[in-house]
């Protein structure tokens, strides 16, 4: 990580816990100019994740620097994460080696694949975690995919993140990603509130031969604190019937195949 986004993710942790910040403070605590921490919060401002004020700045209003929880994601858009989850789905080959990374939208697409012969699923999700065991003691191992699980620190939605994590991922080569992500947009690409696991998910996409998004239409034009892939680097992407045109005409362009589940 550069010093400048070291900077920005502290200006922006700072701005998550106070409601806001002051440049004298952060001239002081960062040990840089007055000039430096200005334009660092231009930068911040112009990416729509704080609101300058005099003197400093503020949360700007609707910034998704906050990381929801696992469960409170589960409520929302349910219809959308189905059907984006059944047609996610069926990319995947038996006998193959998938990865699935944390998020609901992921963890639906791995319910769906517990019948699928001789897969194996490698995740930094615990939820999918206990998913896969879940399944296998009630049916058997043999019954259900293998699983591997990547270790690392747990996030508040229960990913697993960390120099742990991105070691084992590091070593091992998958056939295809499902990849969730908390923000899509034209600029930012994919994003999450979390440093760490935006990280990890870099890693995930390094491992991969195929990387496969899985996002509803909610998820446009958000933008999260931390940036983890652009649009052409992705080679599938799932979503719901709810995407604008002007998104999807986005999408159509930039990644390698779009997919609208529930589409006519």
């Amino acid at each position: 990580m550069q010093l400048a986004q070291q900077r920005r993710a502290f200006i922006m942790e700072t701005v998550r816990r106070d409601g806001a910040v002051r440049v004298a403070e952060l001239v002081e605590r960062l040990a840089v100019s007055d000039m430096t921490v200005r334009r660092d919060l231009d930068a911040l401002a112009a990416r729509g994740l704080v609101e300058k004020v005099y003197g400093g700045a503020v949360a700007a209003p609707g910034t998704r620097v906050e990381e929801p929880g696992f469960d409170a994601k589960t409520a929302l858009a349910g219809p959308a994460k189905a059907a984006i989850a059944e047609t996610a789905a069926a990319l995947v080959e038996p006998g193959s080696v998938v990865a699935v990374s944390a998020g609901t939208t992921a963890c639906a697409v791995a319910a769906r694949l517990l019948d699928v012969p001789r897969l194996t699923v490698l995740t930094n999700s615990l939820p999918v975690a206990e998913l896969v065991r879940s399944a296998s003691r009630d049916r058997g191992e043999a019954a259900v995919p293998t699983l591997l699980l990547t270790g690392g620190a747990p996030t508040p939605s229960a990913a697993l993140v960390g120099p742990l994590a991105e070691l084992v991922i590091s070593s091992l080569h998958v056939d295809l990603l499902i990849l969730g992500a908390h923000g899509v947009s034209e600029e930012a690409g994919l994003t999450t509130p979390n440093l760490a696991e935006a990280q990890t998910n870099r890693a995930l996409i390094g491992a991969a031969r195929r990387v496969a998004v899985v996002a509803d239409h909610t998820k446009w034009g958000a933008v999260a604190l931390s940036g983890f892939a652009p649009l052409d680097r992705i080679d599938c992407f799932v979503t719901d019937a709810g995407m604008p045109a002007s998104g999807r005409e986005v999408l159509a362009d930039t990644v390698g195949e779009l997919l609208v589940a529930g589409a006519e």
